[in-house]
């Protein structure tokens, strides 16, 4: 007699299978192997510097095995390295915390999880501005909170306002985050419009700011970033997070870090002492030289993100049915294609961006996002993190293949 045997899958814990799978890392997976099989992919899916991190970071990095840095680091950071991190909050972002108010994480991402972890209690709501990154709503659950999210309309740019905020707030609001340049659409919120949500905010004393700046440096506004942690009015009740990754092309150097009142940067760092501890200890000496030195490559990379924009916007801009705004920094564009749902090539029926994406890779080899992972169903996410020539070769393959639907 056989014995019934349940799938592995179903022994998981319901946390994970109720965990969707990023989006971003499942279409650069699919793109991946069909270059394996020969196909020439263009992958504009991944969310990723095409440039190599500057020299002197590199060299300090080999300075530092060289000086034997090769141990445990300290769970929250190398001292010097968060003296280097809040000295870069005080100059750049009017952000007077001091070392203690600063944890050092493996990466954003893990910052961001970090504090929703620190933070929420089950049930617990977190406003989320959309679009959004993907795994925003997925930390969320991780936390056993419940996402609120609020739609940025196409024609303000993508921005939630402050009347959208407050009309969403309960009393069971603990935190709202959102990111600025934003990931996907490249929207910046103005100092004027970031003080108008603070003012909410300030209304709302039980709940907190978790703002996502990993972007800062890719902004192509006349005035620049603004940090909303630093309205004294809510300075306490805001926990920044940033990283090296996108400004200073470190993706792999896995480096993130946040600034906070010091009882969440306690919280914090009990939290990753019992997970990960302490990060790379290379990359951390490798992030002192990015923080204390010259920001001149990164103002190279961002002139090059800048151009890069206007070239694809324009040539997007070109194609039939696609609405395109102009994003004001990061590294993406974001049309909503929604115009060619119910068409056909004669094969394959497009009904959704999810559609949409697979289709262009699987018909033209040009790997997007499709923008129901970022809470934009309408939309595709395609970075333009990218040389020139293929940026323009993939938005001319994009135009051929949806000349083919009908």
């Amino acid at each position: 007699m056989a014995i019934a045997v349940e799938s592995p899958a179903s022994m998981l814990a319901d946390r994970i299978n109720a965990l969707e799978e990023s989006s971003t890392l499942a279409m650069t997976k699919m793109a991946r192997e069909l270059a394996a099989k020969g196909h020439k992919v263009i992958s504009l899916s991944v969310g990723e510097p095409d440039f190599k991190t500057p020299a002197h970071i590199c060299d300090a990095a080999k300075k530092a095995i060289d000086d034997g840095f090769h141990g445990y680091s300290p769970v929250a950071g190398y001292p010097d390295l968060r003296k280097a991190i809040a000295d870069k909050f005080n100059r750049d972002n009017n952000l007077p915390w001091k070392p203690e108010n600063v944890v050092v994480s493996t990466g954003a991402k893990h910052s961001l999880a970090n504090v929703l972890q620190v933070l929420v209690n089950p049930g617990d709501e977190v406003v989320i501005f959309s679009p959004y990154w993907v795994s925003y709503s997925e930390m969320v659950k991780l936390a056993e909170g419940v996402s609120v999210v609020i739609d940025g309309t196409f024609e303000n740019d993508f921005k939630v306002t402050p009347e959208q905020f407050e009309a969403a707030i309960t009393d069971r609001t603990k935190v709202v985050m959102y990111a600025s340049p934003n990931n996907p659409t490249g929207s910046v919120y103005s100092e004027a419009e970031l003080r108008a949500i603070g003012e909410v905010v300030a209304r709302h004393e039980n709940v907190y700011v978790l703002a996502d700046e990993i972007y800062e440096y890719i902004n192509f506004t006349p005035e620049g970033h603004f940090s909303i942690g630093s309205i004294p009015e809510i300075a306490e009740r805001v926990i920044t997070v940033n990283g090296v990754a996108k400004g200073y092309a470190m993706t792999g150097w896995r480096i993130g870090y946040i600034g906070a009142a010091k009882w969440i940067a306690d919280g914090v760092e009990k939290l990753q002492g019992q997970v990960t501890s302490g990060t790379n200890s290379i990359a951390q000496k490798a992030t002192v030289a990015a923080l204390n030195g010259s920001l001149d490559a990164s103002r190279e990379m961002a002139k090059a993100y800048h151009r890069r924009r206007d070239l694809v916007v324009g040539l997007l801009k070109e194609i039939p049915g696609f609405k395109v705004n102009t994003p004001e920094g990061a590294f993406y564009a974001f049309p909503d294609v929604s115009a060619y749902y119910g068409k056909s090539d004669g094969t394959t029926v497009i009904n959704n961006s999810d559609d949409f994406s697979n289709w262009l890779l699987n018909t033209c080899y040009v790997a997007t996002v499709a923008g129901s992972g970022f809470g934009a169903p309408n939309c595709i996410r395609i970075s333009t993190a990218a040389a020139d020539e293929a940026l323009v070769e993939a938005v001319q393959r994009i135009r051929d293949a949806v000349a083919t639907l009908a």
